[in-house]
């Protein structure tokens, strides 16, 4: 597949808005780089594959290293297919059905009581360590603290930086969201380290590491959110596959019906969420498509992480902006600080709520990622691709939580 690449590439006929050309691409690259980022010292115990396939791309394309061409039908594919929600759709429905529902409803529950936590305790570290190193407090929630906890770049700087400036006048939303990106992507990368770290942890002390099991299990009796191993039914994977974009479809319907009939919308990837959470908990999964929900993780997982993550680091990923927040030291330990603030904070309150804090901890420090792009390289570092479902929880609502108190806060404070 390299050398057909190179041969499209070498000769200038590299077909535009080609699905299969553009996934061939990715495929190509993303198994490369993964075989580099696997076989650097101490970085690869660190995440290093998931660095390498994400970033790496992105200081590619910034030097113009990377043929035009190919930036091209990668960024096309990426930006007008929503890949990344095709994703986390099949990912997220795969998961749910396959986890133990009493499971979900306990690991649910305590999950939301840690991103409060989470929230309030990492707001006071990082806006005390800004104040310690110079920086106003005002500057230093709302603009660097604040939009790490937001939950992304769609669903949490735009919102966050448009509240702001319709409370600040004369300052443009534009300006606001351009000196929050760099915050957010920056904190995002500082959550994949920390991924990678948590997991040799876990390797290192197995009593902390649930293996993707948020529940500790032992005197409850309850199934590992894996699910058991079982024979893979090409009919039944198909068929979750089939309902992963039923419920998508629904999710867009009812996104659309909530905006132009009471004026306000929710995103459809938290209507789909939280439906499928819902009838998760009530019992309204069929058997069948609980076990291909099993197989059609495995595959999303399997098949489609990397190519993702090198798409990502291509067309989602600028390395101007990511690199503009190195200029200020301060920021930089206000930001690490921050997200090491978030990951203790979840860590420490999982083992008191008998929880498995490796697992806990990387699913909550999502919150501090680049929304879903972030929740996905975070959890492929730490190797808990089956968390993706308690991730969302964390971006979304821990994200929506942020965003809400910080534009009420400085509305009252102006």
């Amino acid at each position: 597949m390299a050398l057909a690449y190179a041969a499209m590439t070498a000769t200038n006929i590299v077909p535009e808005k080609d699905m299969l050309v553009a996934l061939g691409i990715m495929t190509v690259f993303a198994y490369l780089l993964e075989e580099i980022g696997k076989n650097i010292p101490v970085l690869k115990d660190l995440g290093g594959k998931v660095l390498v396939v994400t970033f790496l791309p992105a200081f590619l394309v910034y030097k113009h290293w990377l043929p035009e061409s190919t930036v091209k039908v990668v960024s096309d594919f990426m930006d007008n297919n929503n890949f990344l929600m095709f994703f986390i759709t099949l990912l997220v429905v795969g998961s749910i059905a396959s986890m133990n529902r009493h499971t979900l409803v306990k690991a649910t529950s305590r999950i939301i009581v840690i991103l409060i936590l989470c929230d309030v305790i990492g707001s006071l570290v990082g806006t005390g360590v800004g104040m310690l190193l110079g920086l106003s407090a005002w500057n230093t929630y709302f603009f660097i603290v604040a939009p790490i906890m937001a939950g992304g770049v769609g669903e949490g700087a735009m919102p966050l930086s448009i509240g702001y400036a319709a409370v600040m006048s004369g300052i443009e939303q534009n300006d606001i969201f351009g000196r929050i990106l760099p915050c957010v992507m920056l904190g995002s990368l500082v959550a994949v380290l920390l991924s990678g770290m948590l997991r040799k942890i876990g390797e290192k002390y197995p009593q902390l590491n649930g293996h993707g099991n948020l529940i500790d299990g032992d005197d409850e009796h309850l199934d590992n959110l894996k699910g058991a191993a079982k024979p893979i039914s090409v009919e039944k994977t198909l068929l979750a596959g089939v309902v992963a974009i039923t419920i998508y479809f629904a999710a867009v319907y009812v996104e659309h019906l909530l905006k132009t009939t009471l004026g306000f919308s929710i995103p459809s990837p938290v209507i789909l969420l939280v439906s499928l959470m819902g009838a998760k908990m009530l019992g309204f999964i069929p058997k069948e498509i609980e076990e291909g929900g099993n197989s059609l993780y495995g595959f999303t997982v399997r098949g489609i992480t990397p190519p993702l993550l090198f798409g990502v680091g291509v067309a989602k990923t600028d390395w101007l902006e990511l690199i503009e927040v190195f200029k200020s030291p301060a920021t930089i330990l206000t930001i690490i600080l921050t997200v090491i603030a978030i990951v203790a904070t979840a860590f420490i309150a999982a083992k008191i709520l008998k929880m498995y804090p490796i697992d806990t901890a990387i699913a909550v420090s999502c919150c501090s990622g680049q929304g879903g792009t972030g929740a996905l390289a975070i959890l492929a570092a730490g190797d808990r691709m089956e968390l993706m479902p308690f991730a969302q929880v964390a971006v979304r609502l821990g994200g929506a939580m942020t965003v809400t108190f910080a534009i009420f806060l400085m509305g009252l404070l102006s």
